[in-house]
């Protein structure tokens, strides 16, 4: 892909610009739902279950609704006479707004009080006596399925066992004669455990039924600000022009807030029952232990080789613990999510997938964290199980990858399972990662180390994501296509908004958009605003999460961009007197071939679209521009990352000494925003390898309710990270982008492991599940490993 030569001005087009979001963020000015404070505004807090699984026999309320502060105590039976008490998730499953029959997970909603301020609603919780049943809870996923186990989904008729559902990709025999032909097979069974997006702002809503007007509106920490809106609709049954989502400043989703939760709809419940405002904002313990949650995927992987290391096939086998109700936000089609997408980045043509997903007794979700729909938990197995085949063969793991990487004449690619890659150049980007890194000298020092009993362990993975969900025909959530909106309106004096429908959690919207519209109208960024989280002014669209907003709100920004230039053409045509086909194009400016001197800027058209001007037939004025882009293919961002680790050979402990990634994300808006992001995924990456992980005791219990038992990285545990890049422009992109938010994400775990796998190879272990711990570390020492994900050891 070419690109015009930037122009002098610095604020034009692509390039390095300081994020305008910062100059309100780091003054402290940013607007996030808690600082939404409305007249006659009320409180709410939620009552939530000590159990994880247990049948109500009774709630009284009577002590809570006589507290003097107090407004309301809202409970199923109040939900059950507003038609409320059941919501769609986004996976076609039904949530409990409150608890009726019965609690499923600890943390479940039970009861929901409506206060003067939120002391006293958090203090008349306690003035609520239920009564539980307590049942026996089904906690490990691979125990759901048992015959004679707890159902908990027996609010489903004729429901009587715990499975969701079974889906399978790939071809099946074809698959089953590669490995039949193969010299080497090797298996992993291998668990990436629960773990939580914990963005640095909770979840929050306040809701305002305005009894005059009828008009519904909620302040709400969402990625999708108009699937929330028809959700509504649906549910509620209002008419849709009647209600309006408003997400303001969000301070980190990650997933975390694409789905509605109990709290948004009781807040609207507590308006409606109470006639004023009611605000709902939840803990962090809230958070931690009853939001969505991510991962959880028990998985089984098989590979098939020839001696000399080429790789013949792939054969997994996951189970899918999806909590206690079906909430993972992904396409209607694809219950398991891009698992389907699972072949990763390696050319061979056999690969055969099936997911079985189960409900357990832990809270619900299955969100897309960080990654594109799951792709994140296919990437570890194929990189984690590409190193045990390294081992088997007794190759070097960059070796081995190198002799499969997909090869730049294979694109376009179409994968086993169908999906058609659009571009890569995948040896280059390792080759320069293991120069980047010194990779034969890490060899040699790791030699020396290892003589001298030291443990020093060099990691290796490569990963393709999957991001720009869409297109429409393939991909929906609830029947609503992934195609998104963009409008761009230049006004007479040749400033410009543009109005979107993905809505930022702190990926630098209001700059890198403002500069796609720049790129393409020559336009300064300065003097383009940037309006989003607003569904009564911005297009719809179904928000952002799988690193949806460049490769699919980007690509409609830079058509309706485009649509701007052609419209100003036509228009520069009749003020410089010429034919259109006479005018060439000079980005911010229209001259007249072979005399650049005579020419019409994009400011001087924009205020002639609006005079006196005499317009071209067919053309109505004004200089704006929409565009509904419905994308033909899926985005392939990819990358090479190297991780050098220490282990402590007396306490397990690791420290990640180097980390060089390499990602290509076709052409870079803002090279300073997209390092960002790699820095962040990259450290949310070292969290999930070493030392993040919800898990719970055999009665139920979350044991990572707060931050002193979930522990997140801080720059003690992180190192200076070494960045490259590579660029191969999506061929189907209007501006060649792929999108990079989340590739970090995927692509560093299984580095981390795998180099602390191959630092521990001296004690002749092949596998140990995330996180790595120092516990977890050392057991593997003595030949001991645990699983993570329950409270459960050997001991």
């Amino acid at each position: 892909m070419t690109t015009t030569e930037q122009p002098a001005h610095a604020d034009v087009g692509f390039g390095r610009r300081p994020r305008v979001e910062d100059a309100r963020f780091l003054r402290g000015k940013g607007q996030y739902v808690d600082d939404i404070t409305l007249p006659g505004m009320l409180h709410g807090a939620i009552l939530r279950s000590p159990h994880a699984h247990a049948r109500i026999v009774s709630i009284d309320t009577s002590e809570a609704e006589a507290h003097p502060k107090v407004k309301a105590v809202i409970t199923g039976a109040t939900l059950e006479s507003l038609k409320l008490a059941w919501i769609p998730s986004l996976s076609h499953d039904v949530i409990a707004v409150l608890a009726t029959d019965k609690v499923r997970y600890q943390g479940q909603e039970v009861a929901f009080v409506v206060a003067e301020d939120r002391y006293s609603a958090r203090d008349a919780l306690e003035l609520i006596d239920v009564d539980y049943d307590v049942l026996d809870p089904v906690i490990d996923a691979q125990r759901a399925l048992d015959p004679g186990a707890p159902v908990i989904r027996d609010d489903i008729e004729g429901k009587a066992d715990n499975h969701i559902f079974d889906w399978t990709a790939g071809d099946k025999d074809q698959t089953d004669a590669a490995f039949a032909s193969a010299e080497v097979v090797v298996k992993q069974d291998m668990l990436y455990p629960r773990v939580h997006p914990a963005p640095l702002e909770t979840c929050g809503s306040v809701a305002w039924m305005d009894p005059v007007s009828g008009k519904l509106t909620i302040w709400c920490t969402t990625q999708a600000p108009h699937a929330h809106r028809t959700l509504y609709a649906l549910v509620a049954g209002l008419p849709e022009q009647k209600i309006r989502v408003v997400s303001p400043d969000i301070g980190g989703g990650f997933g975390n807030k694409v789905g509605i939760y109990p709290g948004y709809v009781l807040s609207v419940v507590g308006s409606i029952v109470t006639g004023a405002p009611v605000k709902w904002v939840e803990d962090r313990s809230e958070n931690l232990v009853s939001t969505s949650f991510a991962r959880d995927y028990h998985m089984h992987g098989e590979i098939a080789a020839t001696r000399d290391g080429r790789i013949l096939g792939l054969r997994v086998d996951v189970l899918a613990d999806h909590g206690a109700f079906n909430n993972t936000a992904q396409p209607t089609k694809y219950p398991a999510g891009f698992f389907h997408i699972f072949t990763g980045s390696y050319d061979y043509p056999a690969a055969y997938c099936t997911v079985k997903g189960v409900y357990t007794n832990k809270a619900p979700g299955g969100v897309a964290y960080a990654c594109s729909f799951r792709v994140t938990e296919a990437c570890y197995l194929v990189e984690r199980i590409v190193d045990c085949l390294a081992d088997e063969l007794g190759m070097d793991p960059a070796e081995l990858r190198m002799k499969n990487l997909l090869r730049p004449e294979r694109f376009p690619y179409l994968s086993p399972t169908g999906w058609e890659y659009d571009s890569g150049e995948y040896p280059r980007a390792l080759a320069k990662a293991m120069e980047m890194a010194g990779y034969e000298q890490l060899r040699k020092e790791q030699a020396e180390k290892r003589a001298r009993g030291e443990l020093m362990g060099i990691g290796v993975s490569f990963f393709t994501e999957t991001v720009g969900a869409g297109p429409r025909k393939h991909m929906d959530i609830l029947g609503l296509g992934m195609a998104d909106g963009a409008e761009v309106r230049v006004h007479p004096t040749g400033k410009a908004v543009v109005r979107l429908s993905v809505q930022t959690q702190g990926q630098g919207h209001e700059t890198t958009f403002a500069q796609i519209v720049s790129e393409v109208t020559g336009i300064p960024s300065a003097d383009i605003e940037v309006v989003h989280g607003d569904t009564d002014n911005t297009p719809f669209g179904l928000g952002t999460y799988g690193s949806r907003s460049t490769p699919v709100s980007g690509a409609a920004v830079a058509v309706a961009s485009r649509r701007i230039v052609d419209k100003a053409r036509l228009i520069a045509s009749a003020m410089l007197e010429v034919s259109p086909e006479d005018l060439e194009w000079d980005r911010g400016k229209f001259f007249v071939k072979g005399d650049p001197s005579t020419a019409k800027t994009i400011q001087e058209i924009a205020f002639a679209s609006h005079g006196t001007q005499e317009l071209p037939e067919g053309v109505e004025g004004h200089l704006d521009a929409e565009c509904v882009y419905d994308p033909p293919n899926l985005t392939y961002p990819f990358g090479a990352y190297i991780c050098v680790v220490d282990v402590d050979k007396g306490t397990g402990q690791v420290k990640v000494r180097r980390f060089i990634a390499v990602d290509d994300c076709g052409p870079r808006i803002n090279p300073m925003i997209v390092e960002g992001q790699v820095h962040g995924g990259l450290a949310d990456g070292v969290g999930m390898a070493l030392m993040e992980v919800i898990a719970f005791d055999e009665e139920g219990n979350c044991l990572g309710g707060s931050f002193m038992d979930y522990q997140l990285p801080t720059a003690l545990e992180c190192p200076s990270w070494e960045l490259g890049e590579t660029v191969t422009p999506s061929p189907h992109h209007p501006l060649g982008l792929k999108g990079v938010g989340e590739s970090a994400t995927v692509g560093s775990p299984p580095a981390v492991v795998n180099a602390v796998i191959d630092a521990l190879k001296p004690y002749g272990v092949r596998h140990v599940d995330m996180p790595l711990t120092p516990a977890q570390v050392w057991r593997a020492m003595q030949g001991r490993p645990f699983r993570t994900d329950l409270a459960i050891t050997d001991e």
